[in-house]
């Protein structure tokens, strides 16, 4: 069970909102899937990155008229029950656990967005079911051609250090806005204390902090601090894979971006591209 400090978030936040937040079971196990809801019209989808929930998307769940716009938790982090993802078959295994909630709330085809490595499960299952996806947005995903590993993730994934930071630094809005400035996004998470609130929340979550850990050292190499890129091979999406997209995407990249600068985004869309015009 998640900790009683997420939930009473989750319920603060959502009070005198249009947002309505719900269970689904997506599994043979009664495992449950959190997802928020607001909105009517086709369904658009938006994954979440590491370490946070579905409330990351609370500044867009409002402002995305005329759509269906359905926000879940990820295994494990916000207010889902936690599955196994083995390390070696993580993707393959997130993207079944996607294909099940999407059963589960009868969506035959949606728009999708994914930021950071919610991005990556985005792009993945629009590879792995390209009938279900109409629209693809990408916003800054790891593990792309030429993106680098952040700093932070470095350290989380290096074994030993990881565990020493968490030590030396518990989480708090002090070191959640440290890690945001180290990623370039301090002042816009500055001005969103409930969103800050929701990091500490999640970072103090066993269960959560657990997954997010997971999720780093699945990406990252645990030799990340001695290599150029820092991403794990076989987490990295290739340019093959990039090439057999079929679904119209979009690739969103900040100017401070930390994986790269735009000539990473542009590599990425110039390679998405090539199959279209061979």
């Amino acid at each position: 069970q998640h900790s009683d400090q997420v939930q009473h978030l989750y319920k603060r936040v959502l009070s005198g909102t249009s947002i309505t937040g719900r269970y689904v079971e997506v599994g043979a196990g009664g495992q449950r899937a959190h997802v928020l809801e607001t909105g009517d019209g086709p369904p658009l989808v938006l994954l979440h990155g590491t370490g946070v929930s579905a409330w990351f998307f609370q500044p867009l769940l409002t402002e995305l008229e005329g759509f269906r716009v359905i926000a879940p938790d990820r295994p494990g982090q916000g207010l889902s029950d936690p599955v196994d993802l083995p390390r070696r078959t993580y993707h393959e295994t997130s993207v079944a656990w996607l294909d099940r909630l999407f059963g589960a709330l009868e969506l035959d085809a949606v728009a999708l967005l994914g930021h950071s490595a919610g991005g990556v499960l985005a792009l993945r299952y629009a590879l792995a079911h390209p009938t279900r996806v109409k629209r693809l947005v990408v916003v800054g995903a790891p593990a792309l051609p030429k993106t680098r590993c952040p700093l932070p993730y470095r350290l989380i994934a290096t074994p030993g250090i990881g565990e020493l930071l968490s030590r030396l630094a518990p989480p708090s809005p002090r070191t959640v806005l440290q890690f945001a400035k180290f990623m370039g996004e301090e002042g816009a998470l500055a001005s969103r204390p409930d969103l800050v609130d929701m990091f500490v929340a999640e970072s103090r979550n066993p269960i959560a902090a657990k997954g997010a850990t997971t999720e780093a050292r699945v990406l990252t190499s645990p030799f990340a601090l001695l290599l150029p890129h820092g991403f794990r091979r076989r987490s990295r999406v290739r340019p093959d894979e990039l090439r057999r997209l079929t679904v119209p995407t979009l690739l969103a990249w900040g100017n401070s971006e930390p994986l790269g600068d735009v000539t990473v985004a542009r590599a990425t869309a110039d390679t998405s591209a090539k199959r279209r015009t061979a």
